[in-house]
């Protein structure tokens, strides 16, 4: 597997909903999802090249994947 950078907003999506399936992505501070990201396994990226928008990305794409398995 290929290592995550900060672009791969899906990818770390998915990730993060399987390691925090409860977690609603929506009251995540954006300090903690970044320190999440950092934590991921295959994550291989600057931790400084991060930035709200690629932060707010990553959320909504966590988003997505929550919303399906709460409705």
């Amino acid at each position: 597997m290929s290592p995550l950078k900060w672009s791969d907003a899906e990818e770390i999506a998915i990730r993060l909903y399987e390691s925090k399936p409860q977690q609603d992505p929506l009251q995540v501070r954006f300090t903690d999802l970044h320190q999440w990201v950092c934590e991921l396994e295959d994550f291989d990226d600057d931790q400084s090249a991060s930035n709200e928008g690629l932060l707010e990305a990553i959320q909504m794409a966590w988003l997505e994947e929550w919303q399906e398995t709460q409705e």
